[in-house]
């Protein structure tokens, strides 16, 4: 009875010390990162809705072939972008326009990237059959002395003006570029994103809108804007060519310049790779 005992004793000592070499053994094949021996480069960016759907491709165009790389991308607008990257919470930021004064001043070191550039389209629900706007068509919308489809000979329906919020970049070159720095009327409905815009505008037939040339889609339809009596679409080649009135770069922003990851990655963006994807998402590349 007592040899039993001291087999049974035997065979679970030698057990447990096989489960714990087991163990060890496991710990030790880990990495700190847990995700293999290769470290883990995190690249926060922050900014333009506008900008967002091609810092994303690239993102992930980049970590398809750069494991170590984890680019975390996400909207908020352009004014969220500068403040970001200005306070040291992100990265790179992304932005639809130029840097304000205050901006320029609170954040001295910031600099710019052009990694493309995009026109801004003014977009009606597809039913409507107003196809042409002058500038000042336009703005007299946004201003609501213009009130009815039917003064710009369009439909008998009244005009639901739609726009972006104070943080969006796009409003900001729209408000100096076509409003001529003149306020909006009150009554318009302010949205945070490119998409959203579009969205509401899909939804609403008597909606104006505008957006990046990105965000066109045939949800919605882009009207041509009376340049000298013709009508110029808003198209990548005709902001190419200088045609098209409402265009403007469009900008990566770090502390100082761009070092390590975030160098490698703007400089991926600027690459023939890169402008690829600039034009896939419906931008105008460098």
């Amino acid at each position: 009875m007592a040899d039993r005992k001291r087999s049974f004793g035997f065979f679970t000592f030698g057990l447990a010390f096989v489960l714990v070499i087991a163990l060890l053994a496991t710990g030790c094949t880990q990495s700190p990162s847990g995700s293999g021996t290769t470290p883990v480069q995190t690249l926060k960016v922050t900014g333009s809705t506008t900008v967002l759907p091609i810092a994303q491709a690239a993102g992930e165009a980049y970590m398809n072939t750069h494991a170590e790389a984890d680019i975390q991308v996400s909207g908020g607008g352009s004014s969220v972008g500068v403040q970001a990257v200005g306070e040291g919470t992100a990265d790179v930021g992304m932005s639809s326009r130029d840097l304000k004064s205050e901006e320029k001043t609170r954040f001295p070191d910031l600099v710019t990237t052009v990694i493309g550039n995009d026109g801004i389209a003014v977009i009606v629900h597809p039913s409507n059959t107003v196809s042409t706007l002058s500038l000042e068509q336009v703005r007299a919308i946004y201003l609501g002395t213009c009130t009815n489809w039917k003064e710009l000979g369009g439909p008998d329906s009244a005009i639901v003006v739609i726009g972006r919020d104070s943080a969006s970049g796009t409003r900001e070159f729209f408000t100096e570029k076509v409003m001529e720095k003149q306020n909006t009327l009150p009554g318009m409905l302010e949205k945070n994103s490119n998409g959203a815009v579009r969205q509401t505008v899909a939804q609403t037939p008597g909606a104006v809108g505008y957006v990046g040339l990105g965000y066109i889609d045939n949800d919605v339809r882009a009207i041509g804007l009376n340049v000298n009596g013709e009508a110029v679409q808003p198209t990548v080649q005709n902001v190419l060519d200088g045609k098209y009135p409402v265009s403007r770069p469009l900008l990566m922003l770090t502390q100082g310049a761009p070092q390590g990851l975030a160098k490698d990655y703007i400089e991926f963006i600027k690459s023939k790779e890169g402008q690829a994807i600039v034009v896939d998402e419906g931008y105008v590349p460098l």
